[in-house]
Formats: structure tokens, C-alpha cells, sequence
């Protein structure tokens, strides 16, 4: 391994063989045992569970290989079963590998599980010196960090208690005092801090960010919080199916983690309700949005969106509007077009619209766009939804050097209204 690196993986696998005995006693273990040699029902199987054939295997991580520096702060993210905890275990020797080798400088401290490697008869004084034992610290380098650790798990009051009478929330406080804090190089959490209040993963994050500067320790990262992996991490591994399917930059990690859809569809057509909202009442129905004389929905510098939308009317309808709003790749809003009455129309009559969407002042990246179509009963009167639907993607992109970088960085749209009265 080069020197300054502290973790890497070379073809690491991980299998497991489903449906194989390990009820959690040897007695129903034999009892399960027996019934499969005589062709019975398994007595331990719990109801509705799946019969698998023998040898069946599930293959949780393949052939990960990577690298990863001392001092690096690495956010893991992926869907549920993607290999994200899996590949943890393995560095935390909970497993072993099927195939593959993992090679590690320095010792490890790892959060997977909320109460992993604390004894619930033991007070939260005992679990730290437990704690630093397992990772080789005598009683004296305990002693050294002993109130540091109980000041920053704010459980001072009940650290003569047996921890089997913490809430989780304070299993958490206790567990990360101790990991943060005790002679660690390389820091495992497995979105255990989502147990904590806000006030406590905030404190955390902080902590986890001066260790990796400050201290030069490596910080693996898991979670499905995306503000906490943009907050503290500055490199995002993206897992899918126990593939790694990408290793960089924070941000575009992200978008790809919530921006799965594929990119180069440039029609919706509503046949179902897949891309709808329920709403009170239909008096129309949108059945199609594209766009018009594009063949990518990739927008460079000032070009604007040509969008079309069709929809068919369900009731006589005098004033219709029409609000397009657009979200960025974490689906937070960022703006809206908004058409107060775009006319109306009688029961069975369809109509389209189209429309030119100026998203000069977004920065580039991703965008998502839905369509909420509204009704007013008279001039005074609130709008009410009518329709609502999910659409389609556009990308944006400016040409110039270093300008991508610069918008990256700094939110979603770009203001120039500002103007030097003084210099």
C-alpha cells in the first residue's frame, strides 16, 4: 500500500447462503435440522417465509476494490441492500470475506449498530474502559480521556447506570463519546447518529470533521441523510446491487444517488397514475408533457425550455392556471412559473400549451419540474389543485472555465443584482 493509504480492498466479496439454519439455539437448530432430512416443514420457520433451494446464495458486495487515504472523510451511500453496512462489517472483521483481501493501517473504532460492543450489565463508566481495552489502551490513556468523554456524551447524570436502562438516543451519545474520543485512526459510523437529536448530530459531524483535520484520522461515513454527507465528507462512494458504481466528487455522488432516471427521455405520456398526485377532483387530466424541438434535455448557457403540455377536460372549466414548479437534485424547491389563467374549456374538449422556460439564473445540474394545475371559482376565490403530476428532467450546463466549479459550490441559482457603490 502506498503510505498515506490506510484502507484498500482488492476483489473483495461477500456472499451469504440463504435459508440456512441459525435460529439462535442448538435445540431449534436440530429441530430444523431434522425436518429438512426427513422432507418436513421446518417447525422454526416463521409464517410466510421463503423456502430456499439448498445452495441459493445471495452475493451482498462483488468485486470492490478501493483505496482510501489517511485523513479522508468518506461518505458510503446506495439504497437499502446496496452493500453499504456489509462492506463495513468486513472492515470491522464482524465477517469475512468470501474472496478478496482488505488490507488497514491502525486500529478501528466502529458505530454499525446502536449498543454494538457495550455490555448491558455494565455501567457507561465500565463500557469505556471496556472500550479502550479492546482497542489495546491501558487503564492510564483511558484515565487521560475519561471526563472528556462523559462531558462530550452529556450522560453524566447516568453514568453509574447500567446501560441496559439507556434509551437509544443515549446508547448513541455514550457510544460516539467513546469511539470520537479513545486512540482510533480509523473512525466506522453506520448511520447510527439519525438516533440522536439534531442538536447532538450536528456536535457529532463537527467532531467527526476536526478529527480528520486536526488529528489526521480517517472517517467512514454512512447514511442516508444526504445534508450530513455533503455537511462532512469531502469524497462519496456510490453503491449499487454490492457494486461501487461511483468514487468521487461529494456532490455529483449525490446526484446520482437521487437522481437515478435515466436522462434521455424527452416525453411523459400519463396513461396511469404513475406520475400523479391524488387531488380533490379532476376536472381535467394531463395525458402528455414533452419537449418540443430538442433531441437532449440538456440546456447550455441562455437556452430556454421549450415544454408542451396536453390535457383533456373532465368538466366545464371558465379559468384555469397553471403552476410549473422545479426542484433541484435533493428535490428541495428552488423556483416556479406560474400562469394565473391560461383559459378554460368544456367537458371533452382537449388543448395544449406551449410554453419557453427561461432558467438562466440556475446554476448547472439537475433539475426536476412538476406541473400543478389549478381552478378559481370566481375572481376572489382561492385556487384549488385540480391536477398535479410529476415532470420531466432537465439538465443545465454553462460553457467557460471555472465558472461550473464556482456554481457547484454555492447553492442552486445565481444572482447578478449586485452593484458596486463604493470602491
Amino acid at each position: 500500500m502506498d503510505k498515506d493509504c490506510v484502507i484498500k480492498t482488492e476483489h473483495l466479496t461477500k456472499e451469504y447462503e440463504l435459508g440456512v439454519i441459525g435460529s439462535g439455539t442448538l435445540r431449534r437448530d436440530i429441530q430444523s435440522w431434522v425436518a429438512k432430512k426427513r422432507g418436513q416443514e421446518d417447525p422454526n420457520r416463521k409464517i410466510g417465509a421463503k423456502d430456499y433451494e439448498k445452495g441459493e446464495r445471495f452475493t451482498a458486495l462483488s468485486d470492490f476494490n478501493v483505496e482510501i487515504k489517511r485523513g479522508e472523510r468518506v461518505g458510503i451511500i446506495g439504497p437499502n441492500g446496496a452493500g453499504k453496512s456489509t462492506f463495513l462489517k468486513l472492515l470491522s472483521r464482524i465477517t469475512g470475506p468470501t474472496e478478496g483481501t482488505i488490507a488497514y493501517r491502525g486500529r478501528i473504532a466502529s458505530m454499525l449498530e446502536v449498543g454494538t460492543g457495550f455490555s448491558g450489565e455494565l455501567t457507561g463508566r465500565e463500557n469505556i474502559y471496556l472500550n479502550g481495552a479492546i482497542l489495546g489502551m491501558t487503564k492510564a490513556e483511558v484515565d487521560a480521556k475519561l471526563d472528556e468523554i462523559i462531558a462530550f456524551s452529556e450522560c453524566e447524570t447516568f453514568i453509574d447506570t447500567p446501560v441496559k436502562r439507556y434509551s437509544s438516543g443515549m446508547f448513541v451519545k455514550l457510544a460516539f463519546a467513546v469511539a470520537a474520543h479513545l486512540d482510533a485512526e480509523i473512525l466506522i459510523m453506520d448511520e447510527v447518529l439519525a438516533v440522536g437529536d439534531m442538536k447532538f448530530q450536528r456536535k457529532c459531524i463537527s467532531k467527526m470533521r476536526d478529527l480528520a483535520i486536526d488529528e489526521n484520522r480517517t472517517v467512514l461515513y454512512v447514511s442516508h441523510n444526504m445534508s450530513t454527507i455533503q455537511e462532512l465528507c469531502d469524497r462519496c462512494l456510490v453503491l449499487e446491487h454490492g457494486k461501487k458504481v461511483f468514487d468521487g466528487d461529494v456532490d455529483e455522488a449525490i446526484k446520482l444517488y437521487l437522481g437515478g432516471e435515466k436522462d434521455e427521455f424527452l416525453m411523459y405520456e400519463y396513461t396511469d397514475d404513475t406520475y400523479k398526485d391524488s387531488v380533490r377532483h379532476h376536472d381535467i387530466n394531463l395525458t402528455c408533457a414533452k419537449y418540443n424541438g430538442v433531441t437532449s434535455n440538456l440546456f447550455v448557457d441562455d437556452a430556454k425550455v421549450p415544454v408542451e403540455l396536453t390535457w383533456t377536460y373532465n368538466a366545464d372549466v371558465e379559468q384555469l392556471g397553471l403552476r410549473i414548479e422545479v426542484y433541484d437534485y435533493r428535490r428541495y424547491p428552488i423556483t416556479s412559473f406560474v400562469l394565473s389563467d391560461i383559459g378554460g374549456g368544456s367537458k371533452g374538449e382537449s388543448r395544449s400549451l406551449r410554453l419557453l422556460l427561461d432558467v438562466s439564473a440556475l446554476v448547472q445540474g439537475r433539475y426536476y419540474t412538476r406541473y400543478i394545475f389549478t381552478t378559481k371559482r370566481n375572481a376572489v376565490s382561492e385556487p384549488e389543485t385540480v391536477e398535479s403530476a410529476a415532470g420531466m428532467i432537465f439538465r443545465r450546463w454553462l460553457n467557460g472555465t471555472g465558472a461550473g466549479k464556482w456554481q457547484k459550490a454555492w447553492g442552486s441559482v445565481r444572482s447578478d443584482g449586485v452593484e458596486i457603490v463604493r470602491s
